[in-house]
C-alpha cells in the first residue's frame, strides 16, 4: 500500500550552493521540490511536511502557496545539527508509514513509482546519474543494513536518499537526542534501525549538492524524457540521440509550446522546399522529423505533459506531411497515374497514425502497449521520412515515383496490418 504522506527534510542552508535553498532551485524549468511532490501526488501520496530552517521558512511558505499544495512546514531552528535531528521534528506529525526523501535529490517518475511499492532504504547498485565518490554508501547482510557512510570501502549500494518509513522509527530517534542532545546524522538512525533494503538499479535518480549536479540533472532528465512506446526504427536509432541533447541544452529556455510551433514551421518550409531544391527540403524534412520528439521530450522534462498539447502536436504532424507529399507530387510529377498513387501515399500517411489513434479512442489503451507486435511493423513517421529524404538527396523522375510506389504500398499496407492485429487482439 503506497503512503499517504511525505516527510521532505530541506532544512540544509546550501552552503554550496550560495546558501540557496536547494529545494527551490530549478532544473529544466521546474523547483527541486516541485518535482518530488508533484511525481509523488501522481503516484498516490496526498500530504506533504516539508521541515526547512528559519532563513528559508518564508520561501518555502510562498512556494507552497503559489502551487496550491496540501502541506505543512515544520521548522528546525538549529539546521547546523545533524538531518537525523530534521527527521525527529515530525514525530507528532505522521503516523503510520510514511516516505521520507531528501529535498535536494532529483527523481525521474519510474523511479518514484517503483521506490513506493518498497520498504526502508531504497538503495542502487548501479547509479548512472550520480556520483559515486560523493554519495553515501550502504553495506547489506540478510536484506537489511549493516552499515552506511561515504566512507565506505567496499559496499553493496548507493543510498538513494529516499526511504520507506512507519512511526517505530521515532523511537530510535528518541533515544538518539537523548544521547547525543540532538546533533546526529540520518545515516546513524538508519544503521541503529537496520532497516530493510529495497534495490532499485539504475533508475533516474540524483543528489544536487553543486553547480555540476544542477547541469548532470538536467542532463539525465532530458536523456531519461523518451516516451515508452511508439517510437520506429530511425527515432530509436538515430532521431532520439541528437534530439535528447537539443532537449538538454533547450531545457531552461524554451517551452514544448514553443517548440511544436517551431518544428511545425520548419516542416512546412521543407515542403515548399520541394519547389526549389529536392535535396535541401528532404534534409529539412529529416531535421523537422528530429526536432519533433523534442517538444515531447521537453514536456516531460518540464512536467507541463498536456493530452492537450499532444493533440496539437499530432494534428500539426498532419498537416506537415500532407503539405510536403502534396507540393512533392505538384513539383515533380506529370502523369496522372502518378498523381493517383501520390494520393494513395498521402491518405496511407495519415491512416498510419489514425489507424493507432483510433484504436486508443476506441477501447482506451495506447495500441503500442497494448499490441506489442505493432512496434515492429515498418511505415511508421520518422522510417517514412528518413526513406523520403534518402530518395530525394539524389532526385531523379524515377526516384521521386519509386518513392511515392513504396510509401503508396508500405503505409496501406501497414493499415491493414494493424486492423488484422487489433482484430486478433479484440476477438
Amino acid at each position: 500500500m503506497v503512503p499517504k504522506t511525505a516527510v521532505i527534510l530541506a532544512a540544509g542552508l546550501g552552503t554550496r550552493m550560495g546558501e540557496r535553498p536547494k529545494g527551490l532551485l530549478k532544473v529544466a524549468r521546474r523547483e527541486i521540490l516541485y518535482r518530488t511532490l508533484t511525481l509523488l501526488r501522481r503516484n498516490g501520496v496526498g500530504m506533504f511536511i516539508i521541515v526547512t530552517n528559519e532563513r528559508y521558512a518564508g520561501l518555502y511558505h510562498e512556494f507552497i502557496e503559489g502551487h496550491g499544495l496540501n502541506a505543512e512546514l515544520v521548522i528546525n531552528p538549529e539546521p547546523e545539527k545533524g538531518n537525523g535531528h530534521s527527521l525527529h521534528l515530525v514525530k507528532n506529525h505522521v503516523s503510520g508509514r510514511f516516505v521520507l526523501v531528501m529535498g535536494d535529490h532529483v527523481y525521474g517518475e519510474e523511479f518514484i513509482r517503483e521506490a513506493l511499492r518498497g520498504s526502508g532504504l531504497i538503495a542502487d547498485r548501479k547509479p548512472r546519474w550520480t556520483d559515486v565518490g560523493e554519495a553515501t554508501k550502504v553495506r547489506v547482510k540478510n536484506g537489511r543494513v549493516e552499515e552506511i557512510g561515504k566512507s565506505l570501502d567496499e559496499w553493496d549500494a548507493v543510498d538513494t536518499g529516499l526511504f520507506i518509513l512507519d512511526e517505530s522509527i521515532f523511537e530510535i530517534t528518541e533515544a538518539l537526542e537523548r544521547e547525543q542532545d540532538g546533533d546526529y546524522p540520518l545515516s546513524e538512525i538508519v544503521e541503529r534501525a537496520e532497516l530493510p533494503v529495497t534495490f532499485l538499479d539504475g533508475l533516474p535518480w540524483i543528489d544536487v549538492d553543486t553547480p555540476s549536479d544542477l547541469k548532470m540533472a538536467r542532463r539525465m532528465l532530458a536523456k531519461t524524457a523518451v516516451k515508452g512506446t511508439g517510437d520506429g526504427f530511425i527515432s530509436r536509432h538515430l532521431n532520439r540521440r541528437i534530439s535528447t541533447e537539443i532537449s538538454y541544452l533547450l531545457a531552461e529556455k524554451v517551452t514544448p509550446n514553443q517548440m511544436t510551433l517551431i518544428t511545425f514551421a520548419l516542416g512546412v518550409i521543407s515542403a515548399f522546399l520541394t519547389l526549389v531544391s529536392l535535396p535541401l527540403a528532404g534534409i529539412l524534412y529529416q531535421i523537422s522529423s528530429i526536432l519533433d520528439g523534442v517538444d515531447g521530450e521537453l514536456a516531460r522534462a518540464q512536467l507541463r505533459e498536456s493530452r492537450f498539447g499532444g493533440y496539437i502536436d499530432s494534428l500539426l504532424d498532419r498537416y506537415v506531411d500532407g503539405a510536403f507529399l502534396a507540393l512533392l507530387a505538384y513539383s515533380t510529377l506529370r502523369e496522372p497515374l502518378w498523381y493517383l498513387t501520390a494520393l494513395l501515399a498521402l491518405l496511407g500517411s495519415v491512416m498510419v497514425s489514425y489507424s493507432t489513434e483510433r484504436f486508443k479512442a476506441a477501447y482506451g489503451e495506447d495500441a503500442y502497449g497494448s499490441i506489442p507486435a505493432l512496434r515492429k511493423l515498418p511505415g511508421k513517421r520518422d522510417e517514412r521520412i528518413f526513406t523520403t529524404m534518402l530518395f530525394l538527396l539524389y532526385p531523379a523522375g524515377a526516384s521521386v515515383r519509386a518513392l511515392f510506389l513504396l510509401l503508396a504500398i508500405l503505409t496501406n499496407l501497414r493499415v491493414c496490418l494493424t486492423s488484422y492485429l487489433v482484430s486478433e487482439k479484440v476477438s
